[in-house]
């Protein structure tokens, strides 16, 4: 059973960064596409990235691609997602996810994930 850890979550200000990370345990996870999405209050949890340990890395926009960057290291089984410029928008909890590769790349898509952290708090204040 693959079990992901995030940390790295805390309050910041804005125009700060955060280094979020996501530590997978139980199984190796060079054969999962690896995944971030968040949820603020009151609104629907949305993909943010997500990468493939054998390469390729999907955004969900260009203004997302910018400021985030996901990366893995697999000799660790772990993670990041390096977060800049945080707005107080940004403030969301956000969650590791892990999933098995079904198409040519991964894909921000929910239901494609079958393994979730607990999620870690990013609060950003103005």
């Amino acid at each position: 059973q693959l079990r992901l850890v995030e940390s790295g979550g805390g309050s910041v200000r804005s125009g700060g960064s955060l280094r979020l990370s996501c530590a997978a345990s139980g199984v190796t996870w060079d054969h999962y596409d690896i995944g971030w999405f968040r949820q603020a209050p009151g609104k629907e949890r949305e993909g943010i990235s997500c990468i493939r340990s054998s390469g390729g890395t999907v955004y969900r926009d260009d203004s997302v691609k910018g400021r985030f960057t996901i990366s893995i290291d697999d000799s660790k089984n772990t993670s990041y997602l390096q977060i800049t410029a945080l707005t107080p928008e940004d403030s969301a909890v956000y969650y590791c996810v892990a999933g098995p590769p079904v198409f040519g790349q991964c894909v921000l898509s929910n239901k494609m994930y079958f393994f979730w952290g607990q999620g870690t708090q990013v609060n950003v204040s103005a």
